[in-house]
Order: C-alpha cells, then sequence, then structure tokens
C-alpha cells in the first residue's frame, strides 16, 4: 500500500465518520415522528420552593 492509497482511505473514513452520525440521525427521527406524542400538562401544586427547608434550621 502506497502513500496515496493510505491518503485516500483516511479521507473515505473522513467522510464517511462524519456523515454517518447524521445519516443515522435522521433515520431515528423519522421513525420517532410516526408515533402518537402526548403532550405533558404541567402540574398547578408545582413550586420552586423546596418545602421543609428553612424549617429545619
Amino acid at each position: 500500500m502506497n502513500l496515496m492509497d493510505g491518503l485516500l482511505l483516511t479521507l473515505f473514513n473522513v467522510v464517511v465518520c462524519i456523515s454517518f452520525p447524521k445519516v443515522l440521525s435522521v433515520i431515528t427521527t423519522k421513525g420517532e415522528s410516526t408515533a402518537p406524542s402526548t403532550p405533558t400538562i404541567p402540574s398547578p401544586e408545582s413550586s420552586s420552593e423546596i418545602p421543609g427547608v428553612m424549617d429545619a434550621a
């Protein structure tokens, strides 16, 4: 294997390693878009305070 073969294989490897995750991401998101999504409803009782922290002091 000469230098040119090594450079071509390296270039091919770089292209595959960069493009494969993107292609895989597109394929997996297409599969998820067909499933019905359930909306999340926020709870009216939710609060940003942690109960009992100030009472312990």
